[in-house]
C-alpha cells in the first residue's frame, strides 16, 4: 500500500487514487543514460514513486554537463554518473530501489538488461543508441520513451507500445535511415540551452508515469516538437509502415550499430543554390515536414511528409529532386531513401527552412 502522506498530492488527484499509485510502486522501468534527458527523467520518477529503477551510463560527471544537468554539482567531477545520482535518489524516497549499470549499453547487454523491466526510456545522444534500443524493445517486447534535443528545440514520443511486433509503432518507422557519421550534430558539436533537457526530461517521465499507470494518453503514433524560443509544440502523428523492419533476436544480434545502415553521401546544397535551382524546369522541390508544420510554403511541388514518404515513393516524378523541411535533418533521411529506391539526381537543402528564412 502507497504512502498517503508523501504521495498525497497525486493520490488524492481524479481518477489516480491508491490504485495508480501502487502500479507505480510495482513498476521496474529502465533509464538508458544518465545525462540531460535522464536526470529530470530518474528525478521526477523516484519521486512519484516508481518501485524499481534501472539507470544504465558508463560516463563520468564534467564540468561541461553542469548547465544542464543540475542532479550533480562541481564537488563530484570524475564521478561515476549512475552512482551519484544513485547516492542522491536514495535520500530523496526509500521507498524506490535504485539499480546501477556503470557501462554503456550493447547488444550483448541490451536484451539480458532489458528482459527485467516493464518499460523502457531513451535519455540518449546519439542516433546509434537509439537505434539499438528501439530493435532491442521490439526483440523484448518493451516500450519505450524516445527523447532528443538540439539546440532550442526537443522531441517526444512514445514507440512499441502495442501487443504485437507486426502493429507496433516504432523508431524506424519515423525515421527509417538512420544519418551518416558527421551528418547531423549532436549536442556537443550544436549545442544546447540548458533548460531544454529539463524540459523535454520531464515530459518523458510524465509519459512513463501514464503507460505504467494507465491514466491519460500516451504520445503513441504522434511526435511531440516543442520549440522553446517560440514557446510552442506541436503533434506529428505517425502510424506504422506498411513495409515494416523485420527484427527478431538473431537480426538483432547480427546487426551492425556502430556502422549504421547506409552511408552512402546524399549532395547537400545551400539555401542559395537551392534558390536558383528551384526555377528550372527539371527540377522538383519536395517538402517532407508534416503537412501542419508552420511556416506554410509557396514554392514546393509537393508536400510528402517523412512518415509517409515510404509508401508514396511513386509519386516522384523523373526529375532532379531538392529536398527541404524545417532544420535539413529529415530532408536528409528522405534523400537518402529516395537515392536508395529511385535513380534519381537527390539534394538536401542544408539548413532547411530556418536557414532559408534567416
Amino acid at each position: 500500500m502507497a504512502n498517503r502522506e508523501r504521495y498525497e498530492r497525486q493520490i488524492i488527484l481524479p481518477g489516480f487514487g491508491f490504485t495508480a499509485q501502487d502500479k507505480l510502486l510495482s513498476a521496474k522501468v529502465l533509464i538508458v543514460g544518465m545525462g540531460g534527458l535522464g536526470c529530470p527523467v530518474l528525478q521526477y520518477l523516484t519521486g512519484a514513486g516508481v518501485g524499481h529503477i534501472g539507470i544504465i551510463d558508463g560516463d563520468r560527471i564534467s564540468l561541461s554537463n553542469l548547465h544542464r544537468q543540475v542532479l550533480f554539482c562541481e564537488q563530484e567531477i570524475g564521478q561515476l554518473k549512475v552512482e551519484m545520482a544513485a547516492v542522491k535518489m536514495r535520500l530523496l524516497n526509500a521507498d524506490v530501489n535504485i539499480e546501477t549499470y556503470p557501462f554503456q549499453l550493447s547488444q550483448s547487454n541490451a536484451l539480458e538488461i532489458f528482459a527485467k523491466y516493464d518499460l523502457v526510456i531513451d535519455a540518449t545522444d546519439n542516433f546509434t543508441s537509439k537505434y539499438l534500443i528501439n530493435d532491442a524493445c521490439i526483440v523484448a517486447q518493451k516500450p519505450f520513451v524516445f527523447g532528443a534535443v538540439s539546440r532550442y528545440e526537443g522531441q517526444v514520443s512514445v514507440f512499441n507500445l502495442a501487443s504485437t511486433a507486426k502493429t507496433a509503432i516504432s523508431y524506424r518507422d519515423v525515421f527509417p535511415e538512420a544519418p551518416g557519421p558527421g551528418e547531423v550534430p549532436g549536442c556537443a558539436e550544436a549545442g544546447v540551452i540548458g533548460v531544454l533537457p529539463g524540459i523535454i526530461g520531464t515530459m518523458q517521465a510524465a509519459e512513463a508515469i501514464k503507460i505504467v499507470t494507465g491514466i491519460g494518453n500516451p504520445l503513441y503514433g504522434r511526435l511531440y516538437h516543442y520549440n522553446l524560443l517560440q514557446g510552442q509544440g506541436y503533434d506529428i502523428d505517425i502510424s506504422s509502415g506498411e513495409n515494416k523492419t523485420v527484427m527478431n533476436e538473431k537480426i538483432f544480434l547480427e546487426n551492425r550499430y556502430d556502422v549504421m545502415e547506409d552511408e552512402a553521401d546524399v549532395p547537400e546544397i545551400s539555401v542559395t543554390e537551392f534558390k536558383r535551382l528551384r526555377h528550372l524546369p527539371g527540377v522538383f522541390v519536395l517538402d517532407v515536414r508534416e503537412r501542419h508544420e508552420y511556416p506554410a510554403i509557396d514554392f514546393s511541388d509537393a508536400q510528402i511528409p517523412m512518415s509517409e514518404l515510404q509508401n508514396k515513393m511513386h509519386e516522384i516524378p523523373e526529375k532532379e529532386i531538392c529536398i527541404i523541411c524545417h532544420q535539413g535533418v529529415r530532408s536528409l533521411y528522405a534523400a537518402r531513401l529516395i537515392s536508395k529506391q529511385r535513380n534519381l539526381t537527390v539534394y538536401s537543402v542544408k539548413g532547411g527552412l530556418t536557414a532559408y528564412f534567416k
